[in-house]
C-alpha cells in the first residue's frame, strides 16, 4: 500500500494548516497516512557553528527520512510576517543540509490556509517558487481563505471550496498510484 505524510507547516498546538493537512489526507484514498506534527521534530535555527559543533539534529534527519520513505508529502503552509513559521524554516534549512534535494521528487499537494482572505498567499507563492528547486513535485495546490469562516468541525463547510480541494486530492492522488 502507498503511503503519505501529511503535515502543517507550523508548531502551533492549534495549527489550522495541520487541521487542513489532516482533513485533506483523509481524502487520499487507499493509502496509509502518517500526520506529522512539527513539535515532534523540533530543532534549533540553523547555525554553520551549531552543524560543525554537533553535526544534523537527528530530528532534521528523521523527518527527512520521512519524506524518503513515502510516496508523497501534503503540505499545508502557515504564514507568518508573509514567510514560513520560524519552526518549519529550521526544519527545512537543515534538512537542506542533508540533502539540498530534500524533497525528494516527491509528488506534493501544496496548500496553505489563514484566517484572513488570502489564505496565507505570500508564503504559498514564496514555496510554489522554492520548492521545485529542493525536488519537490508539485502536483496540485490549494489555498483556503478566512478559515474560521470555511473550516468547522474537522472540514470545510463551504461546499465549493471543498470541491475544488476534492480536485486537487484527486490529481494527487493519481499522481501516488
Amino acid at each position: 500500500m502507498k503511503k503519505i505524510i501529511a503535515f502543517g507547516a507550523s508548531n502551533s498546538s492549534s495549527s489550522i494548516n495541520k487541521q487542513l493537512a489532516t482533513y485533506a489526507s483523509t481524502l487520499v484514498e487507499n493509502v496509509e497516512t502518517e500526520v506529522l506534527d512539527l513539535n515532534d521534530f523540533d530543532v534549533p535555527t540553523y547555525s554553520i557553528d551549531i552543524e560543525k559543533q554537533s553535526g544534523i539534529p537527528d530530528k532534521a534527519q528523521q523527518f527527512f527520512d520521512r519524506i524518503g520513505a513515502s510516496d508523497g508529502v501534503i503540505i499545508s503552509l502557515a504564514e507568518h510576517n508573509g514567510a514560513y513559521t520560524a519552526a518549519f524554516k529550521s526544519l527545512f534549512d537543515w534538512m537542506s543540509r542533508i540533502d539540498v534535494k530534500l524533497f525528494q521528487e516527491k509528488p506534493m499537494l501544496l496548500m496553505s490556509t489563514a484566517p484572513g482572505p488570502r489564505g496565507g498567499l505570500s508564503v504559498f507563492e514564496m514555496a510554489e517558487g522554492r520548492f521545485p528547486r529542493h525536488d519537490a513535485t508539485i502536483v496540485a495546490k490549494f489555498r483556503l481563505p478566512s478559515f474560521n469562516d470555511n473550516f468547522k468541525d474537522g472540514k470545510i463547510s463551504n461546499p465549493e471550496l471543498n470541491d475544488m480541494l476534492k480536485e486537487a486530492i484527486t490529481i494527487f492522488n493519481d499522481s501516488i498510484k
